[in-house]
């Protein structure tokens, strides 16, 4: 059994906040889950960190599954959820229950993530109801990149605001186990996390959340062509890394590597 099981998430609520990372393959995901790291979210957001895309409309399911899978073989403790791509729910909740039910019969995942509010609290109860346990997702929901007109701060009005909380309510009740809130007003975050009975998870939504979640590509600084305002980078890998790679092909370049001590059948101080 896991440490970290969907019951566990939302008792977490109030005693302990929950600190959250994106991994999408086997090494990174057994480093996380070394490290404590209570959730990992299969995101997809791959899809520009991995793939290259401009955003994550083109991921497909098969895509999230395989990555899923690989995420899962490297985890014992952490609860891993897998974000449901675009088109694989918006049908209907018949649709959505059986792409669900394929992320966790074939990529292993131990709970599904779904974008948006009012319009998916029946793809929430479908699939809570058939034992699919489910993270909500409001505020700036990439998917809806085209419809909202870029990566905006959303719920800055007061008739958004109110449309979000009552979106909060709405999943907590269809049976989320948690709410993920993206690119929300602190004040406003703060507001659904205390009406909310579920844990909130906050990205780019300020300090009230009851956990926060990162792209392990933004905190580590992996991607230092991009840095939103609300990430802080823990690490400079990018750096690092191309210090690594130019230090390597220098060596190669010189004959320094490989030395004896990396190769077989070579006394130490024999050169090429």
């Amino acid at each position: 059994m896991k440490t970290w099981t969907t019951a566990k998430i939302r008792e977490a609520k109030g005693t302990r906040k929950l600190a959250c990372l994106t991994a999408y393959d086997y090494t990174t995901a057994r480093i996380m889950d070394d490290s404590g790291i209570p959730l990992i979210l299969v995101g997809d957001s791959l899809g520009m960190t991995l793939l290259g895309y401009a955003n994550t409309l083109p991921v497909t399911l098969d895509q999230m599954i395989h990555h899923t899978a690989a995420v899962c073989r490297g985890v014992s403790q952490a609860l891993v959820v897998a974000d449901m791509p675009f088109m694989s729910y918006q049908v209907s909740d018949e649709q959505a229950l059986a792409n669900a039910g394929r992320l966790l019969q074939e990529g292993g995942a131990d709970a599904v993530k779904i974008e948006g509010g009012g319009s998916r609290v029946s793809r929430v109860a479908r699939l809570t109801d058939a034992g699919i346990p489910v993270l909500a997702h409001i505020g700036l929901t990439p998917q809806s990149v085209n419809q909202v007109g870029g990566f905006k701060l959303q719920g800055r009005s007061d008739d958004e605001a109110r449309r979000l909380l009552d979106d909060a309510a709405a999943l907590a009740a269809a049976g989320a186990f948690a709410i993920v809130l993206e690119c929300v007003p602190a004040p406003l975050a703060r507001a659904i996390t205390e009406a909310a009975p579920i844990p909130t998870i906050g990205i780019g939504a300020g300090p009230f959340c009851d956990g926060q979640i990162l792209v392990y590509h933004d905190m580590l600084g992996l991607n230092d062509a991009f840095r939103p305002t609300f990430v802080k980078r823990y690490a400079s890998l990018a750096d690092t890394m191309r210090q690594a790679f130019a230090a390597y092909s220098e060596e190669v370049a010189s004959g320094a590597f490989p030395a004896a001590a990396q190769s077989f059948g070579v006394q130490a101080g024999t050169r090429p």
